[in-house]
């Protein structure tokens, strides 16, 4: 029941955060996060598309069937992970979030982090894998995602061991249909861990 507490009292927080930044539009939705709370695998976004804002709920567009399908493959269950961006509000145009607004939004992803205590992150995307590995003190190890896809990193932390996934961004499957198997290549992994 703890986090049930301490994630809905974050939530409340990040959605007050939410209604005074510069991306807030009236009709959209900020998108916390979902899933899980008792998680092992927590996937990490970058931000909200345009049907996750007038949803709030993560990954529910093209990128999202994708996504669910690559987590069928694997063995998994949605509702057994949890799933959030860094950024919770969608930059406009679908741009990629901004450095300034990554800053903004980390507090919350990292509270996550600590409350849900995943024993995997799997990073979508270059710049969640950027956010995540410099957290991790990982930078040494960060390159663009075509390169360290699918690597597992292990790192210590107070509560325990976490593995670190970068993954290219569901998304990329939307562009390029041959990305699929890459992809399915590598959550593939997570079944093995």
């Amino acid at each position: 029941m703890e986090k049930e507490a301490e994630i809905e009292k974050l939530k409340k927080e990040c959605i007050e955060f939410c209604k005074k930044s510069p991306l807030y539009k009236d009709g959209t939705f900020p998108v916390f996060g979902e899933g899980s709370l008792n998680a092992d695998i927590m996937l990490v976004g970058e931000a909200p598309g345009y049907n996750e804002s007038i949803t709030g709920k993560p990954f529910c567009g093209a990128a999202g069937k994708i996504l669910d399908e690559l987590l069928e493959y694997a063995g998994l269950k949605r509702e057994d992970i949890f799933i959030t961006n860094i950024v919770k509000l969608r930059p406009p145009n679908n741009r990629n979030p901004t450095q300034e607004e990554i800053k903004s939004f980390a507090p919350f992803l990292d509270k996550q982090i600590e409350i849900i205590n995943p024993k995997i992150i799997c990073c979508l995307g270059n710049f969640s894998t950027g956010y995540i590995m410099k957290k991790f003190n990982l930078s040494n190890k960060l390159q663009g995602i075509s390169k360290i896809h699918g690597q597992v990193f292990s790192v210590s932390t107070l509560f325990g061991t976490i593995k670190i996934i970068p993954l290219y961004h569901p998304a990329v499957v939307t562009y390029d249909a041959n990305m699929k198997d890459v992809l399915k290549e590598d959550f593939k992994k997570l079944t093995k861990l």
